[in-house]
């Protein structure tokens, strides 16, 4: 704390509910947080000791702290939220979706008409939406437009205006498009009855809409109104159609929101599904940028309530996969088992592709942001004190005990770098022992770059559990490189990671980036060193047999397998064959030594 002017501020703050403000000495907003006492929360920045730099950097530049009281928490959320938007403090959470969205308007007029728009105008007209794209609102528009006939005229159909007839009906009259409230032919009670029923339809109710229009068709078809009772049919075919095309969950589920939250060591993903009259009306994700090492919990409630408020929410009832605190007004539920929970499940699966999506994109578009993620990732995961840009795997192969040969397979950053990949031939080591052969090439390889004075990875990686990885800090050790390389050994079977020291091994999750990473070394060092030894073994037989023939060379034996392939094909092969590859007598030699009888 580095005024005493701090101090005073840290005790006199009051221990009601409120929103804090932390600013450096120029005065720069760095940080907004809400809390339910004051007093508490900021003092526990200047008390506790944090795991996170980045809350030690944020804490040492805190010159100043503003603080509004409010009445509840509900309002220090609310509160939160606002300022967070309207400041961009520098260590908050960086909401990364701020797009504007479109909504559909039912003006405020009389014959209202219903249109798309990005603009919401104060005027007293009604505002649905807002929707995640204009896709969504085109479909409902069509829909609505097939049901009922609207008007897309603007002109001010006052009463008075009609009565002296000052319009005429214009083509979309004549379309069937439109029913003529220019000229009275459709009155205005009529209208707004179709208005009526495209609220609900907008909120997701289908109900109404579909209960009116079989009562038409049933009236039509009393009176034998055949033509316009079809007409009817088909609207509510058009009607159900859509509905179907909805995700029905359970029809006794209306008017929820379901929040699920997904992250990294970046970024949190907060999907958010609206379900109306049993089926979802709008799903949607956002992207929240980690600045202070944030929980799942924190992001999450600060999603909810940036997502409750950008469409306007106002269910009662929230599922979520954990409690949160989002105020006294919301029920929260938290379902363990039955339709409940498989809309949670949903929702988690929905935030886990758009997350996916994200990495795909960045993939493309920015593959530097996403090496520094997996990097940053596997740093944590696997608790290294630095980012591992460059990792080296070792793996020994020695087929029932015949050829030992050992392979490095070397990524950087993320991605196999082939060039520096290495093969090595076991020297000092008799017969199949494979913690002696880890432990020769791990020495050789680091003792090399050692004496070349090459760069050193930042993880080694072994292949076998705590043995092979003995092996391996042993050669480290012999080098005085022993704490200076993190080294990793990791078992086939249950895919353990084990370390230096410790008899209990990690279990990284099946799905994380850093396993995946780790097993594709793994594979591709078994991959480079079986390939290596299957040439060796193959060369030796084939070597051996062909060149302990007397009168036969090099040469000869790398004609031959060039021609035929294989040493059975040679064995089986006529003389003339033989003659037009290698010449009459040394093909006369190969046919007599493989036809002695």
């Amino acid at each position: 704390m580095d005024t005493p002017a701090l101090k005073v501020q840290l005790q006199t703050l009051p221990n009601s509910p409120g929103v804090y403000q932390y600013y450096d000495k120029n005065g720069k907003i760095l940080y907004v947080g809400k809390a339910k006492n004051l007093k508490k929360r900021v003092s526990s920045y200047f008390t506790k000791r944090h795991d996170s730099h980045r809350i030690d950097v944020m804490v040492k530049k805190i010159h100043d702290i503003k603080h509004i009281v409010v009445a509840s928490e509900t309002d220090a959320l609310l509160l939160e939220n606002n300022l967070i938007k309207k400041l961009q403090p520098r260590f908050n959470v960086m909401l990364k979706d701020d797009k504007t969205y479109p909504w559909i308007c039912i003006k405020n007029e009389r014959f209202p008409r219903v249109f798309p728009t990005r603009r919401l105008i104060k005027d007293g007209s009604e505002y649905y939406g807002p929707f995640t794209n204009f896709k969504t609102v085109n479909t409902l528009l069509d829909l609505i437009k097939g049901l009922y006939q609207l008007r897309t005229c603007n002109y001010d159909l006052s009463e008075e205006k009609i009565k002296h007839g000052k319009y005429k009906v214009c083509l979309e009259y004549h379309l069937g498009n439109c029913k003529g409230p220019c000229e009275a032919y459709q009155s205005e009670q009529e209208y707004n009855e179709n208005i009526n029923a495209i609220r609900q339809i907008v909120k997701g109710n289908f109900k109404d809409s579909l209960h009116q229009f079989r009562e038409q068709m049933k009236r039509h078809a009393e009176k034998m109104e055949y033509e316009d009772a079809q007409r009817i049919k088909d609207k509510i075919h058009v009607l159900e159609n859509y509905q179907s095309k909805s995700t029905v969950i359970n029809s006794k589920i209306s008017n929820v929101d379901v929040f699920s939250i997904v992250s990294d060591e970046g970024y949190g993903y907060v999907n958010f599904l609206q379900i109306s009259h049993g089926a979802i009306i709008r799903s949607h994700t956002i992207e929240l940028k980690k600045k202070l090492d944030e929980t799942d919990k924190e992001l999450l409630e600060l999603g909810i309530v940036e997502i409750r408020q950008r469409f306007n929410s106002t269910s009662k009832e929230i599922y979520v996969p954990f409690k949160v605190d989002v105020g006294e007004d919301v029920k929260i539920t938290v379902p363990k088992l039955g339709d409940k929970k498989g809309i949670v499940d949903l929702s988690l699966r929905n935030a886990r592709y758009y997350r996916q999506e994200q990495f795909k994109q960045m993939k493309i578009v920015d593959p530097d942001r996403h090496v520094k993620r997996i990097m940053a990732q596997m740093k944590e995961d696997l608790r290294l004190n630095v980012e591992p840009r460059h990792i080296e795997c070792f793996d020994n192969s020695n087929i029932q005990g015949t050829n030992p040969v050992a392979a490095c397979v070397v990524f950087k950053n993320g991605k196999a770098s082939k060039k520096d990949y290495r093969k090595f031939n076991i020297k000092t080591v008799e017969g199949p022992d494979d913690f002696a052969s880890m432990e020769e090439v791990v020495f050789r390889r680091y003792r090399r770059l050692l004496n070349e004075d090459q760069p050193l990875p930042q993880l080694i990686i072994v292949d076998g559990g705590k043995g092979q990885l003995s092996s391996g800090v042993k050669a480290l050790e012999e080098l005085g490189l022993r704490g200076k390389i993190a080294i990793i050994g990791i078992a086939k079977r249950l895919e353990e990671i084990y370390y230096p020291g410790d008899s209990i091994p990690l279990y990284l999750d099946k799905k994380s980036e850093t396993l995946k990473i780790i097993q594709q070394l793994r594979n591709e060092a078994h991959r480079f060193g079986i390939t290596f030894h299957r040439n060796k073994r193959s060369k030796t037989a084939l070597n051996t047999e062909l060149e302990s023939i007397p009168g036969i060379g090099d040469k000869t034996v790398v004609e031959l397998l060039t021609n035929f392939r294989s040493l059975k094909r040679i064995k089986e092969l006529p003389l003339a064959d033989l003659e037009q590859v290698i010449g009459k007598s040394k093909a006369a030699i190969i046919y007599n030594h493989y036809h002695k009888d």
